[in-house]
């Protein structure tokens, strides 16, 4: 497996990346590990109050982001509005998000399994114990918590009202 950079490029073993860094650093301190993970196609409100929410959780955040590949098999060849590399931008400009990760599967078990987070977090719109990573992170001992959802903000319904204006 490759090992991951805070840009979220892969890069072959055995070279360290930046996101491990943060983790190791973040441990080093005595700190907690906090990750979370989704697509953030169109990051919008509801996208900036979980990644806070999740941040506020321990000491540093890594975001596993979903690659352009996997969002396609995910949501459709439609999808993503905004190529992998723009959403990982726009997530590291957030002062919440410590590092990115960006992985091709259709779930980040794999890089969970490098990462090691302490806790998983996703938003209230899931429920943890039907999630597969949840399982994943247990198998270290972390825990997956949830979030609260924020009600009408979603990737959806934003690009629906864009595609309304033109």
């Amino acid at each position: 497996m490759a090992s991951l950079t805070a840009a979220g490029e892969a890069l072959t073993p055995p070279h360290d990346g930046d996101a491990l860094a943060v983790v190791r650093a973040a441990r080093a301190r005595g700190g907690t590990v906090i990750a979370t993970g989704g697509c953030f196609d169109l990051l919008h409100a509801g996208h900036a109050r979980t990644l806070a929410a999740a941040r506020a959780l321990g000491d540093c955040l890594v975001v596993c982001l979903n690659s352009d590949d996997s969002v396609r098999r995910l949501k459709g060849a439609e999808r993503p509005i905004m190529t992998q590399h723009d959403r990982r931008d726009l997530l590291l400009a957030l002062e919440c998000v410590d590092a990115v990760v960006v992985f091709d599967e259709s779930t980040p078990e794999a890089v969970l399994r490098q990462l090691t987070p302490d806790v998983w977090v996703k938003g209230g719109d899931y429920v943890a114990s039907d999630l597969p990573e949840t399982a994943v992170v247990a198998e270290w001992g972390g825990r997956t918590v949830t979030v609260p959802y924020h009600p009408g903000r979603s990737t959806t319904a934003l690009a629906g009202a864009l595609a309304r204006v033109g």
